[in-house]
């Protein structure tokens, strides 16, 4: 099995709709995420061992970047023949994303902090395992629960 390593993203186009977010990757397929995301404040913290993917679009929500965090499943040629990139972190560990995104691996959790005034576009973050998906906009300001998890820990 070969090792899997940080791959740098490429622009994709970007289509917000009614129902998801859809970004089409640079060999023409398409990935759909369902549902009208949900809004969190930042630092958001996702849940326990789930995928993590986070798109920062451009200013008109056209195009961005998508890249999976901590993935080790995905070959690193299908990341580069997509445009997807992926970004590893060890526990504890934290990287600029994008600038005015960094993401933070803390207790099998991933926590996504940006800085809005560093941030042309949107910043989603979409969560899959095997129970279902979840879909989340960070936002600036206080998010309905405090920060988007549903704990009410402010993200801690």
């Amino acid at each position: 099995m070969r090792a899997r390593s940080d791959v740098p993203p490429t622009t994709l186009s970007v289509d917000l709709r009614d129902g998801g977010v859809a970004v089409e990757y640079l060999d023409g397929r398409e990935v759909f995420y369902h549902g009208v995301p949900d809004r969190a404040a930042s630092p958001l913290r996702t849940a326990p061992e789930v995928e993590v993917h986070v798109l920062v679009t451009d200013a008109d929500d056209t195009g961005g970047v998508l890249t999976y965090v901590n993935d080790r499943r995905t070959h690193d040629d299908v990341l580069e023949s997509t445009g997807v990139g992926r970004l590893l972190l060890a526990d504890g560990e934290r990287e600029r994303l994008f600038p005015g995104v960094a993401v933070l691996a803390r207790e099998h959790r991933v926590l996504v902090d940006v800085d809005f005034d560093a941030v042309d576009g949107r910043v989603f973050v979409f969560e899959e395992n095997e129970l279902g998906e979840r879909a989340r906009e960070v936002v600036p300001g206080d998010a309905p629960d405090g920060d988007g998890d549903g704990d009410g820990d402010g993200g801690r």
